[in-house]
């Protein structure tokens, strides 16, 4: 799964649209339909993104003993 398709679901769950968390997020809705378009977000802004969802992103590896490195 994208970082895009897991945005949209997101944005899903919350009821929010993308015009609505872009402009959270301080872009514009064509820049960020552009981004979604790539699919490329820095970890900043996936935090951004998250912060704005009211959620937790974490990018990495979780080990079954509970470590997240």
């Amino acid at each position: 799964m994208t970082l895009s398709q897991k945005i949209k679901m997101a944005l899903a769950y919350k009821g929010m649209s993308e015009a609505e968390l872009a402009r959270t997020i301080g872009t514009s809705p064509s820049a960020f339909n552009q981004r979604m378009k790539t699919g490329k977000f820095s970890s900043d802004e996936m935090n951004k993104i998250a912060e704005a969802l009211g959620a937790e992103y974490y990018f990495g590896f979780q080990f079954s003993d509970g470590t997240r490195i």
